[in-house]
């Protein structure tokens, strides 16, 4: 991250991984906003297809706030998708599965990429690739393609507003509790943000951490696959 240059870390590496982020984070997140954009659509709701929602184009999603939040602590955000739930037959079910949509969309990308991750290990072992900066960097971008779409789905799984969690955690729950905490979305959204900001500052990351082990939960099976190919 853009903090790791004030941290005396090697300005090469952190520069790369910077630049290796960028077309996976507006990759990812395009992904993800038209996954809710398709859904709502599905569902009966063509407002977000209407306003060219729809797509992966990431103009349309981007968020310059959130871009720059991601590079700077690896904690960001889309544009939201506006959704009119009075389109739905049932509202707060439509609701419910237009979030639900966002979360595992990063979940599909980041099992995709896992796949790639370890199919690219098995190939660089079979074909005796040496490991110079060309591969060393073809695989970091497939890595971190796995590890932030992991961070971005548990992210916005988090059951407070303004997060995707919270739309499927309060879809269980009695209907008037929903409108009292949605009150207070800003607040409880900046809230949540700023202790995940001092948590990071203070070198504990709860959703990198909770990122890096669905990551290797991710990959060890194709992992393995690959090592029983090899063998």
């Amino acid at each position: 991250m853009l903090f790791s240059l004030l941290e005396g870390e090697n300005i090469r590496d952190v520069l790369i991984e910077l630049l290796l982020m960028i077309p996976i984070i507006l990759f990812s997140l395009s992904f993800h906003e038209a996954a809710h954009a398709l859904i709502a659509y599905k569902l009966g709701d063509p407002t977000a297809r209407n306003l060219g929602r729809l797509t992966l184009n990431p103009v349309k999603h981007l968020d310059p706030f959130g871009a720059l939040s991601m590079l700077l602590i690896g904690i960001g955000w889309a544009k939201p998708v506006p959704i009119n739930v009075r389109n739905f037959e049932n509202p707060r079910k439509g609701m419910m599965l237009s979030a639900l949509a966002g979360p595992v969309s990063n979940l599909i990308l980041a099992i995709g990429f896992a796949f790639l991750t370890a199919t690219y290990e098995l190939l660089l072992f079979v074909w005796k690739i040496e490991i110079t900066l060309l591969p060393l960097i073809i695989y970091q971008l497939l890595y971190l393609g796995v590890y932030l779409n992991a961070a971005l789905a548990i992210f916005n799984l988090i059951p407070a507003p303004p997060f995707d969690g919270s739309r499927i955690f309060f879809y269980f729950l009695p209907k008037n509790w929903y409108f009292r905490v949605m009150q207070y979305e800003r607040y409880i959204g900046l809230g949540i943000m700023l202790v995940l900001i001092v948590l990071s500052r203070l070198g504990f990351s709860p959703v990198g951490f909770l990122a890096g082990g669905l990551t290797d939960w991710l990959l060890y099976p194709f992992q393995a696959l690959a090592t029983l190919i090899i063998s």
